[in-house]
């Protein structure tokens, strides 16, 4: 696992409140988890999305500043109100009911990285408004850029010929089982379908998550690697989990790290953030990797 040195990690898209049932509200959005988790691990990121001029919008920037992030890439809407999705758990799994034309739908391009080297991270939810994908298209024309795209295919949110184009500009691309059946349909063996899948799209790495079970990575080279979580490990919910696994994948991207040591350290810390409530935690003693 390889990337040019001296990256600038960037993620593009949305940034909400998950709403659950009790009427707990927490931090969320797969691009601000991701962005949030590399803070704390010294990644430094810089995180393009726009928010509502509301009280939920104020409460993201302080969240923010007081997690030391640069909130340089944080636009304000006066028109959209800050994003919000309603989560309810069935059999510990997440499912989603998401607002549309909120303030991450309407993102402008940010030209503050130009002259920057960057490892740009962008999902497909924030891509599902004109503005926004403009905004990404321009980032990605006018920019050094090498892309991580996490597929999160949010119905009716995604369109598979738009997913399928953004996979061909991608060098690295995350998708959950679901998603991956989705758009390489049914197989027999995961293997050959993720090489089949990987030379389609000339990925450099290829993850697909699997859940309880796990994930498996394969590299430009042939490598294929699975990981598993710890038969013991806690559940108090999964939201976030891919994005904790995501931001380490990233880690391991930008540090040059092999892949059966990033593979299990991102299985470590995603089975960390299944044991708490939330996508977001504000505890730092959480992202102590293993040696």
């Amino acid at each position: 696992m390889s990337v040019k040195p001296q990256l600038k990690p960037v993620l593009f898209g949305e940034v909400l409140f998950d709403c659950f049932p009790d009427g707990a509200q927490q931090l969320g959005g797969a691009p601000f988890n991701v962005a949030w988790h590399l803070q704390a691990f010294g990644g430094s990121p810089y995180f393009i999305s726009k928010i509502g001029q509301d009280e939920l919008g104020e409460k993201i920037t302080k969240a923010m500043t007081g997690w030391g992030m640069d909130t340089r890439g944080l636009q304000v809407d006066s028109q959209h109100a800050t994003g919000q999705v309603s989560v309810v758990l069935i059999e510990n799994e997440p499912h989603y009911t998401i607002i549309a034309e909120v303030a991450y739908d309407f993102i402008e391009y940010d030209a503050h990285l130009k002259d920057t080297p960057c490892l740009l991270y962008h999902g497909s939810l924030a891509l599902r408004n004109p503005v926004s994908r403009n905004a990404l298209e321009q980032t990605l024309t006018s920019h050094e850029v090498a892309t991580f795209f996490d597929v999160n295919l949010r119905t009716p949110w995604w369109h598979q010929d738009d997913v399928l184009g953004w996979l061909k500009r991608a060098h690295w691309a995350k998708l959950n089982e679901e998603e991956f059946v989705m758009l390489a349909g049914e197989y027999d063996d995961l293997q050959q379908a993720m090489t089949d899948f990987q030379r389609q799209y000339s990925l450099q790495l290829l993850l697909v998550t699997l859940g309880a079970r796990g994930a498996v990575a394969l590299s430009a080279t042939g490598e294929y690697y699975t990981v598993k979580p710890p038969q013991l490990t806690p559940i108090v919910d999964t939201v976030g989990a891919g994005d904790a696994f995501t931001a380490v994948l990233l880690q391991g991207l930008i540090n040059d790290w092999s892949l059966p040591k990033t593979m299990k350290y991102a299985q470590n810390f995603a089975s960390k953030i299944v044991g708490i409530r939330g996508a977001t935690p504000g505890n730092r003693e959480l992202y102590t990797l293993p040696n």
